[in-house]
């Protein structure tokens, strides 16, 4: 079997593994133009940016709302809401890119793919959202920046999940310094150098 026909790492139906396969498919038609991901990653796009997208789904809190920020390309996005398809499909993912040409390919593969999604093309900033039972984010910014963005999105008792490489430590460490909060470091299942940041009750920290 090929890959993506037998996604070890993912507990997914056959509809999903197709969806998946599809979403794959849109993203290496629409790279070239774009450059929705790294040319050099398109030979383990599989490893890289589903599996390593997906990962996150067993850590997060499910509810009405999911917000994902700086979606990109739609990692992890797209690939949450196909997956939640199956699980959650009352879940609306909430993806958020201020990239027009991305927000534009955003739309196009919730629609080819039937998605249960809202494609937002603005900044952070100037939105305004429900809040979400879980937030995530993949290479956006640094934690303190993050945090700060999540704290209008979050709800009281939800979760953010943000996707994190070697320096995680240190960029905690520095958020620690602006921030109170809560938080687990959950090693990567693709990256040996890499970690989810699960963060909690995320409040200013006292002057």
């Amino acid at each position: 079997m090929t890959r993506q026909e037998n996604l070890t790492s993912l507990s997914v139906s056959r509809e999903t593994t197709a969806q998946l396969n599809e979403f794959v498919a849109l993203v290496k038609k629409w790279n070239p133009v774009i450059n929705l991901i790294a040319k050099g990653s398109i030979s383990n796009i599989w490893s890289r940016h589903i599996e390593d997208s997906a990962q996150i789904i067993a850590l997060a809190k499910l509810s009405d709302y999911w917000i994902d920020i700086g979606s990109g390309g739609g990692f992890p996005g797209i690939v949450v809401a196909i997956c939640l398809k199956e699980i959650s499909p009352s879940t609306c993912v909430i993806l958020v890119e201020s990239d027009l040409r991305k927000a534009a390919f955003l739309r196009q593969a919730a629609a080819t793919l039937e998605l249960n999604c809202e494609i937002h093309s603005s900044r952070i900033e100037s939105l305004t959202l429900a809040r979400a039972a879980t937030v995530s984010a993949r290479a956006l910014a640094a934690l303190p920046k993050l945090l700060e963005y999540a704290e209008t999105l979050v709800e009281s008792d939800g979760v953010c999940l943000f996707m994190k490489g070697q320096s995680h430590q240190d960029e905690l460490a520095a958020a620690q310094k602006s921030w109170s909060f809560e938080h687990d470091i959950v090693p990567s299942q693709t990256d040996i150098h890499a970690a989810v940041l699960k963060i909690r009750n995320i409040r200013r920290a006292a002057a």
